[in-house]
C-alpha cells in the first residue's frame, strides 16, 4: 500500500475534518475563478450595453449593469477570503493535530517495541523519524494538500466554462491539462525512490550527530575532533549528494509543465481570437478564456513544487509508519498481579537465550527463595546481565522460562511484572530534571518527605542537600552535573523509594571510588532486607554478603555457594578473589580455618 492510503487508514478520526477543509478549499476556488467571469460579463456591457448578457435578465440600463456587477464582485471576493479563511485554519489545524497524534502513538509504539529492535536501529535515526519526518507530513497538509484540490477544482470549473462558452477552443486550450497531469504523476513516481533515499541520508546524520554529542567528552579527551568532523562531512556529503539527484529530476518538471502551457495559452489567444473576429463568440467571451486559461494553465507550474512537497512528505509518511507498523514481538497484556501479592520467588528453568547467531545462556535451571539476596559473579560475557534482561523481559528467551512465585513471567502483564521490580543499572538514566523528580522517577505525586528518605536510606542526602538548590536543583542532560556514584546514589533512591519485592543491582558500584562503594554497600544491605535480591558485580568485595553466589561461564552456571563455601571450594571464584585482593592461594587457605 502506497503512502497516502497509508496515512488516510491511520487517520479515520480526522476524515470529516479533512472533508470540511477540501469543501472550503473547492468553495475557495470556485469564488477565486469569479472574478474572471465578472471580467468577461463587464466587456460585454460595455461593449453590447443593453444587448449585453445581463440585459437578459431585465437589467437594460448600463449603469444599473455595472452597479451589479461591482455588489457581484464585493460579494464574491467576500466569499473568495472567507473560504481562504476557513480553509486556512482547518487545513492547519488538522496539520497540527494529526501531527501530535502520530508523534505520540509512534512514540508510544516504540516504548513497547522489545530491546532486540533498538540493538538495529540507530537512536538517531528515530529521532529523525519521530521529530523530521512528522514535520514534513505537516508542512504537506499545511499547504500541499489544499493546493491539490484546488488545482483539480480549478481544471473542473474553467473546463466547463470553456464548454458552456466555445467547445471547439475548449478542446484544443485544455489539450495540455491532462498532458501536464500524466507529467507531474510520471515525474512524482521517479521522484519517490529519490526522496526514500534523503530521508535516509537525514537519519544516518541525525544519527552521528547524536552520537557525537553524547560522546563529546571522549572526543575531546582523544582529540579527534577532526576526525568526527570528517565523519559528519561524508554523512552530509552523502545527504547533499542524495538531495542532489532529486532535485535534478524535480527542477526538470517546471520547464516542461511550462512548455505545455505556452501551447494551451497560444492556442486561446489565436483562436479566440479568430473566433471572435469572425462573430463566433463573443468580445466578452474572448475576454472571459483569455484570462481564464491565463487563471487555469499557469498556476499548474506550481505542480512540480507541489509534487516536490508531496513525495518528500509521502517518503516521510512511510518511514514513520513503518515505525508505527512494526509488530511488538513482547506484548504487553497477560494476567494482572494484584499489588501487594509478590513474594518474590524465582526460578529459571531450562532457560536458553543468544543474540542473533551467538547462544549466550544454555539450559539454564536456578531457583532462588522470596527475600533471598543472590549475586552473579564472572568475566564479561559470561551471561550475568542477560538473566536480568530475560526476567524484566527486554527480551523473550529461545527456550525455558523464568517463573514467578510459581507463574511464567511471559503470561503476566508486563507492566504489573516491571512495577514489581526495582532496577539499578551501571549506566543510570536521569532525565533532565531536578533531584528530587529524578528520585521520584515514574511515581508522579510523591510526597517530599518520601522522597527525603529514600535519599537517606542511599546516603545521598548529604551532598544533595549541599548542591546550590537541594532537592530542587536540575541535574543537567543525563545528569551530567552529577559525579558517577551521585548518580548511582540517586539510581539507587529511586528503587528504594519504588520499594519493590524484587531488586536488581546491575553493576552498581562498578564505577565509583572505595568510599562511594562503600556507602553504596550500607545502602545495598539495608534496601535488600525482606526483598529478593539480584547483585551482579566484577567487584567480589560487593557480594560476599550474599547468601548465595553463583559463579558463571559462557551461559553456564560453573559454581555456587556463600563466599566461604567458594573459597574453600578453591575453584574459579577463590581464583577470581585472590586476583581482586592480591591473596596468595595461602592466604586464602588461611582465611578458611
Amino acid at each position: 500500500m502506497s503512502a497516502l492510503p497509508r496515512l488516510f487508514d491511520y487517520a479515520r478520526q480526522y476524515r470529516r475534518d479533512a472533508w470540511i477543509a477540501g469543501v472550503y478549499s473547492a468553495l475557495n476556488k470556485f469564488f477565486d475563478v469569479l472574478p474572471e467571469v465578472l471580467i468577461g460579463v463587464a466587456v460585454d456591457v460595455v461593449v453590447n450595453r443593453q444587448a449585453s448578457f445581463l440585459a437578459r435578465f431585465g437589467i437594460v440600463d448600463t449603469m444599473q449593469q455595472l452597479g451589479l456587477l461591482g455588489l457581484l464582485t464585493v460579494v464574491i471576493w467576500g466569499g473568495e477570503s472567507l473560504f481562504q479563511f476557513l480553509y486556512e485554519v482547518k487545513w492547519r489545524n488538522l496539520a497540527q493535530s494529526l501531527q501530535h497524534d502520530l508523534r505520540l502513538d509512534a512514540y508510544r509504539h516504540v516504548q513497547t517495541l522489545p530491546m532486540a529492535y533498538f540493538e538495529n536501529k540507530s537512536t538517531g535515526n528515530l529521532m529523525s523519524v519521530l521529530n523530521d519526518d512528522i514535520n514534513q507530513m505537516e508542512r504537506f497538509l499545511n499547504g500541499g494538500a489544499n493546493s491539490i484540490i484546488q488545482v483539480v477544482c480549478s481544471s473542473i470549473m474553467v473546463g466547463a466554462v470553456f464548454f458552456a462558452l466555445a467547445p471547439k477552443l475548449a478542446l484544443i486550450s485544455l489539450l495540455p491539462v491532462p498532458l501536464i497531469l500524466y507529467g507531474t504523476f510520471w515525474f512524482q513516481q521517479r521522484l519517490a525512490p529519490r526522496y526514500a533515499e534523503v530521508r535516509d541520508a537525514a537519519g544516518i546524520i541525525n544519527g552521528r550527530l547524536n552520537n557525537n554529542l553524547l560522546g563529546v567528552a571522549t572526543i575531546k579527551a582523544f582529540t579527534a575532533e577532526a576526525f568526527e568532523a570528517d565523519h559528519i562531512r561524508q554523512a552530509s556529503e552523502h545527504y547533499r549528494q542524495s538531495n542532489a539527484r532529486a532535485i535534478r529530476l524535480s527542477a526538470a518538471i517546471t520547464p516542461v509543465i511550462r512548455m505545455a502551457i505556452l501551447a494551451g495559452f497560444v492556442a486561446t489567444l489565436v483562436y479566440g481570437g479568430w473566433m471572435a473576429t469572425h462573430g463566433e463568440i463573443g468580445v466578452g467571451s474572448y475576454s472571459v478564456l483569455v484570462y481564464l486559461t491565463q487563471r487555469l494553465l499557469w498556476p499548474l507550474t506550481g505542480l512540480a513544487d507541489i509534487a516536490d512537497l508531496y513525495q518528500r512528505s509521502m517518503a516521510s509518511i512511510d518511514r514513520v509508519l513503518d515505525v508505527l507498523e512494526t509488530p511488538v514481538s513482547i506484548p504487553y497484556g497477560g494476567a494482572p498481579l494484584a499489588p501487594g501479592s509478590v513474594a518474590g520467588g524465582l526460578e529459571f528453568v531450562d532457560l536458553s537465550f543468544g543474540y542473533d547467531e551467538s547462544t549466550v545462556v544454555h539450559d539454564l535451571n536456578l531457583a532462588i527463595g522470596a527475600g533471598q539476596t543472590v549475586a552473579f559473579v564472572g568475566a564479561t560475557g559470561s551471561g550475568k546481565s542477560t538473566l536480568v534482561k530475560l526476567l524484566l523481559r527486554f527480551y523473550a528467551p529461545r527456550h525455558g522460562m523464568i517463573r514467578l512465585d510459581g507463574r511464567d513471567i511471559a503470561e503476566l502483564d508486563l507492566s504489573d511484572l516491571r512495577r514489581n521490580i526495582g532496577y539499578v543499572s551501571q549506566d543510570v538514566f536521569l532525565s533532565d530534571g531536578t533531584v528530587a523528580e529524578n528520585i521520584a522517577y515514574g511515581l508522579a505525586g510523591t510526597p517530599r518527605d518520601a522522597i527525603i528518605a529514600a535519599a537517606r536510606a542511599a546516603e545521598a542526602h548529604d551532598f544533595i542537600v549541599e548542591m546550590a538548590q537541594g532537592y530542587d536543583t536540575p541535574v543537567g542532560e543525563r545528569g551530567q552535573k552529577l559525579s558517577g556514584g551521585q548518580r548511582q546514589r540517586l539510581a539507587l533512591a529511586r528503587a528504594i523509594l519504588k520499594n519493590p519485592p524484587i531488586l536488581i543491582l546491575d553493576e552498581a558500584t562498578s564505577a565509583v571510588d572505595n568510599e562511594t562503594e562503600a556507602a553504596i554497600q550500607r545502602s545495598m544491605d539495608e534496601v535488600s532486607r525482606g526483598r529478593t535480591t539480584l547483585v551482579i558485580a566484577h567487584r567480589l568485595s560487593t557480594v560476599r554478603q550474599a547468601q548465595a553466589i553463583f559463579v558463571m561461564e559462557k551461559g553456564r552456571i560453573v559454581e555456587s555457594g556463600n563466599h566461604e563455601a567458594l573459597l574453600a571450594a578453591d575453584g574459579v571464584y577463590a581464583t577470581l578473589w585472590r586476583l581482586q585482593t592480591g591473596e596468595s592461594a595461602h592466604g586464602v587457605n588461611r582465611a578458611r580455618t
